[in-house]
């Protein structure tokens, strides 16, 4: 198979509910981790992937992705989980650092242990004009959603604004494979230090992904070129 310009992951369910939406001619077959469909994006040839939810799924598709398709940019798309008072809903992050704040190391150096799944994102290419008005961030993952009673902490350890799934996992992995890696994630709902806006009504969520994963796929194109740019001229 020829090599891909781009794959695209898409981690949950809900988010790959709109892409089939929003891209409602795609051809999808399916890999071990849900569907895929091979579209052309203004002359870029893009994979759409369904990469799954959480840690595992996320770390095993975009390897599946990488070693298959071998693109030039690696892509995710999707919603995260804001912090009250530290971001917007709707605000659009561009992600330039992953923490996984989930690892509980207590026979060694935890931060060491903290450090060793923090991968840091080289983005020369984003200081101009950008496609989106977006919010360079350090974005943190654990395969749970944010518990209110963790926000002092994220916020006060981590300088946390928001916080997903799988970012962690998938910027991880691009990483160890030297893959140029975009991601771009949305505020699907806020969390402060007592609840969440969504725990208690899953419709503030719905509608949070539909707008948040709607604002994005329109400027997929212009995301696409830009972080292609940069990357089209290095040899095979």
């Amino acid at each position: 198979m020829s090599r891909a310009d781009a794959v695209v992951i898409i981690s949950a369910q809900a988010e790959w509910t709109v892409v089939r939406d929003v891209y409602s001619e795609l051809n999808v077959e399916t890999t071990p981790f849900g569907e895929y469909g091979e579209t052309v994006i203004e002359d870029i040839r893009v994979i759409l992937m369904h990469g799954g939810w959480g840690k595992i799924a996320a770390a095993a598709s975009a390897q599946y992705a990488i070693d298959r398709w071998q693109p030039r940019l690696l892509v995710n798309l999707g919603t995260c989980g804001g912090i009250a008072g530290q971001v917007q809903k709707g605000e659009i992050l561009l992600v330039e650092q992953t923490l996984v704040y989930d690892i509980c190391e207590r026979m060694g150096d935890p931060q060491e242990a903290l450090e060793f799944y923090t991968t840091r994102f080289d983005l020369p290419w984003a200081e101009g004009a950008l496609p989106l008005p977006v919010r360079r961030v350090r974005l943190l993952s654990a395969d749970h959603d944010l518990d209110p009673a963790e926000v002092p902490l994220l916020r006060e350890r981590f300088g946390a604004v928001a916080v997903d799934w799988e970012s962690g996992a998938i910027a991880w992995v691009a990483a160890r494979n030297h893959c140029p890696c975009l991601i771009l994630r949305g505020v699907s709902d806020l969390v402060d230090e007592t609840h969440g806006e969504a725990y208690a009504a899953f419709s503030v969520f719905q509608h949070g992904v539909v707008t948040v994963m709607r604002t994005l796929l329109s400027a997929l194109p212009a995301w696409l070129s830009l972080g292609l740019k940069a990357q089209m001229s290095r040899p095979l």
